[in-house]
């Protein structure tokens, strides 16, 4: 199994400055100076507009947003415009991709399927969408996926919606999906719902039992050594 350093952080974290944190440990990680980190977080309200996002799929101006309390980012991920705010779990991998790894359709497998093993381990049943990236319930979209690969090294990754205000995604069209509801896991489970630290360590084990990595958990405040 491939080693790697899984680091948590306590507070949701600006969208702009965890992009910059992930090109930084991208170039580190091409030129082998680290090993594979993944970032598990929240972040503050946002709403990011990926490569193939359309203006039009926001449907306030950024600056009604800003005002309240939502920034407005662009992110060089794929897909369209989603949002994230604190309760929802965003788990960004920078991984080297080597050998039969080196796939980027078999990788964005593997994020769509720690979501939905994620969401099995707590009785809900989610699934794949021919032609759309994700995890799906009966109840909407659960799990988005946007990643960049870089000299096969990846960044971005996942969003899981636990516990948040789901409002947010009023302010958009998620995904580019009109009409398409997205959920939570406290939407589905109520009162039973586990705490947003318990989804987490669910997270991190799904996503070593399928990508094969040892994650070492790692104190966020070693990231100025590690890199």
């Amino acid at each position: 199994m491939n080693a790697a350093l899984a680091i948590a952080f306590p507070d949701p974290q600006d969208y702009a400055a965890t992009t910059r944190l992930q090109d930084q440990l991208v170039i580190a990680r091409q030129q082998d100076l680290i090993p594979d980190v993944i970032l598990i977080l929240e972040h503050k309200p946002v709403v990011t507009l990926g490569i193939r996002a359309r203006q039009e799929h926001i449907l306030l101006a950024p600056e009604a947003l800003r005002a309240r309390g939502i920034a407005v980012e662009d992110s060089p991920r794929g897909g369209d415009v989603t949002y994230h705010a604190p309760g929802q779990l965003v788990l960004y991998p920078i991984l080297k991709l080597t050998g039969p790894e080196a796939d980027a359709h078999d990788y964005v497998n593997k994020l769509e399927e720690v979501a939905i093993r994620t969401a099995q381990h707590y009785g809900i049943t989610a699934v794949r969408r021919s032609g759309k990236t994700g995890a799906w319930t009966n109840g909407g979209k659960l799990a988005a996926i946007g990643v960049k690969i870089r000299r096969w090294v990846t960044s971005h990754g996942m969003s899981l919606n636990v516990d948040l205000d789901l409002e947010g995604f009023n302010l958009i069209v998620p995904c580019g999906l009109l009409g398409e509801p997205v959920t939570s896991l406290k939407t589905i489970l109520g009162p039973q719902c586990p705490p947003l630290a318990v989804v987490r360590e669910t997270v991190l084990q799904q996503f070593a039992a399928i990508t094969n990595r040892t994650l070492t958990p790692t104190p966020f405040e070693s990231l100025a050594r590690i890199l």
